[in-house]
């Protein structure tokens, strides 16, 4: 969010073409804070891997709590054969035992499972909406770019590529809400730049 709010005040406070709202901006500055963007949103992907081995390790820990519920639920059917000789009863009591520290061993490895796709869904989208504003940022400034260079008004890219070859195709963007970035909008809360 900091690389993003640096971006936007490159804009905001660009040097105005009179009589146009568009700007003229740094595209080195413009450009090193993209490449900037590009290596923190890895730490995204590392927080990701995190959670997944936070959700491994309560999955471990299910199995250990399964496991020792087991061998109590044996040395307890051993006790009633043993003392009591009720032995199909103790068998009963043992197969009971064993099948609810199953499930509740099933139910701490779902519930683990539930919370670990919940946070990764989560942070997908979260990755996905920044990546779909920043191409849509870069798109804007190509096309600001291309104006001020007087080149005809068209898509960047005739094969509709970007700079580094990858496509960038409104097709193929994430699903994301329709609205402008905050860097495109007339004004925002607290904005106290003009643009």
């Amino acid at each position: 969010m900091f690389l993003l709010e640096r971006l936007e005040s490159l804009i905001a406070t660009g040097t105005g073409v009179p009589t146009t709202r568009k700007v003229l901006v740094d595209k080195d500055a413009i450009l090193e804070l993209i490449d900037q963007l590009r290596v923190a949103v890895p730490e995204e992907v590392h927080a990701a891997k995190r959670i997944n081995a936070e959700g491994e390790r309560i999955i471990e820990q299910a199995n250990e709590e399964s496991g020792r519920i087991t061998a109590r639920a044996q040395e307890q059917a051993a006790y009633l054969i043993g003392e009591r000789g009720l032995t199909e009863r103790a068998e009963a009591e043992g197969r009971q035992i064993v099948a609810e520290a199953q499930a509740a061993a099933d139910n701490v490895r779902f519930g683990a499972d539930a919370y670990a796709a919940e946070i990764l869904g989560s942070l997908e989208a979260e990755v996905r909406k920044a990546l779909a504003g920043i191409e849509k940022g870069i798109d804007v400034l190509e096309i600001r770019q291309a104006e001020l260079r007087g080149e005809p008004d068209e898509p960047p890219a005739a094969d509709g590529a970007g700079p580094d070859g990858d496509a960038r195709h409104v097709d193929d963007w994430p699903d994301v809400p329709d609205e402008q970035p905050a860097f495109l909008r007339e004004e925002d809360a607290g904005q106290t730049v003009p643009r």
